[in-house]
């Protein structure tokens, strides 16, 4: 996702150089061109050579080192940086950036650059909470930089508070967030909704379904890589909450027709990926039903339909987008769907069909408008998202 893009890496003096390590190798996976420049301190923790090794570029620290043919090289890696990332930040080099020092070939080089920048400090709680720290970050972030908050946790002194260096998972979604796509959804507000619903049967058990929420969540990715402000609806799932987008955090139907139908009116794009409980019981216990020898029978009630409520109240302007979970009649039923709930697009796949279904990374789409239908070909769940969005640019 990150081909053609050079990242300068900026590695300063902390214990957390090691996650830097990490970081790199992540983001030559993603096939970026990882420049790591670092401090004189850092190679205290780090060996130059753990980094080349990694990049499969040198790693410069020295401003005057001879053996690069550019007599001036921090401003030729200027020029050529798509985006800065300074990871770990030493409080140190924080207070040099925000106020212009340039003493090292860190610090030259960053200051030559006009490409967009990110700094991920890392330090000593006491440290980061210092209002002289506190002063220096605001600034950073008054000038255009990205600051990605430290974590909280036991750290190296023995302390426990604010100061981590996030983990390197984290801090390549920054990265990916800022190059990985266009902003050709700026300005648009996306609401995406996720994973199952749960719907009470007493204080202990509750009817669900076997969604885990991946779709969804690779929509509302991608949609806040490409500039939308994007919102969240979820229901229940293991997965991470997304950077860079506000989730909400639901459990039941009637929770996610509540969110929903609140936030829908403010939306331009919705998309309803979420496998929202047709039924619910119709009562719940107040204490655990215990079993017998008898039978069970379970008196369910329809829920609120969430996508029929949207489809009737959607506004001028306003794309609505749903999804099919089917097992038969996949084309029929879906179109079917779409006229009923009056959307602009609906995604449909057969749970049946190999590397379709639940819990896995992979999906097979079909796109369907009133025009036809666009069959799209097994792939990730996070290039489903991105093709999806794209249908919808499209149409809109």
């Amino acid at each position: 996702m990150l081909t053609g893009k050079t990242i300068v890496l900026g590695v300063t003096g902390g214990i957390a150089c090691f996650k830097a390590a990490a970081l790199a190798s992540m983001l030559k996976k993603q096939h970026a061109d990882v420049q790591v420049i670092m401090t004189e301190n850092a190679t205290k923790f780090v060996t130059p050579l753990t980094f080349e090794q990694l990049t499969g570029n040198r790693a410069i620290v020295d401003t005057f080192d001879r053996n690069f043919a550019h007599s001036v090289e921090h401003i030729a890696i200027a020029d050529r940086a798509d985006m800065v990332l300074i990871a770990p930040a030493t409080a140190n080099v924080i207070a040099k950036l925000a106020h212009g020092l340039a003493d090292d070939m860190l610090t030259t080089t960053v200051l030559a650059c006009r490409c967009p920048k990110a700094v991920a400090p890392a330090m000593n709680t006491g440290m980061y909470e210092n209002p002289v720290t506190q002063d220096n970050i605001e600034i950073l972030r008054r000038y255009g930089w990205e600051i990605v908050e430290p974590s909280e946790g036991r750290l190296a002194c023995g302390a426990v508070g604010k100061g981590r260096l996030p983990e390197p998972e984290a801090l390549v979604e920054v990265c990916l967030h800022t190059l990985a796509h266009e902003k050709d959804l700026s300005g648009k507000r996306v609401l995406v909704t996720a994973g199952p619903t749960q719907e009470a049967l007493d204080p202990v058990r509750y009817l669900t379904n076997r969604s885990s929420g991946r779709m969804g969540y690779a929509i509302a990715k991608a949609a806040a890589r490409r500039g939308a402000a994007v919102t969240l609806v979820s229901g229940p799932t293991a997965l991470e909450k997304p950077a860079y987008v506000k989730t909400v955090d639901i459990v039941s139907a009637q929770d996610m027709y509540d969110a929903v139908t609140s936030l829908a009116p403010d939306m331009d794009i919705i998309i309803k990926a979420a496998a929202v409980a047709d039924y619910r019981p119709a009562s719940v216990a107040d204490n655990k039903l215990k079993k017998s020898d008898d039978a069970l029978s379970i008196p369910l009630e329809r829920t609120k339909d969430i996508l029929g409520t949207l489809g009737a109240n959607k506004r001028e302007g306003q794309f609505l987008c749903g999804f099919s979970m089917e097992t038969e009649n996949m084309l029929e039923n879906s179109r079917k769907k779409l006229q009923k709930k009056n959307l602009d697009l609906i995604a449909a796949n057969n749970v049946k069909e190999a590397g379709a279904g639940f819990a896995v990374d992979t999906n097979i789409l079909t796109l369907i408008d009133r025009d036809g239908e666009t069959a799209l070909p097994l792939m990730s769940k996070d290039a489903a998202a991105d093709a999806l969005l794209d249908a919808i640019l499209k149409r809109m």
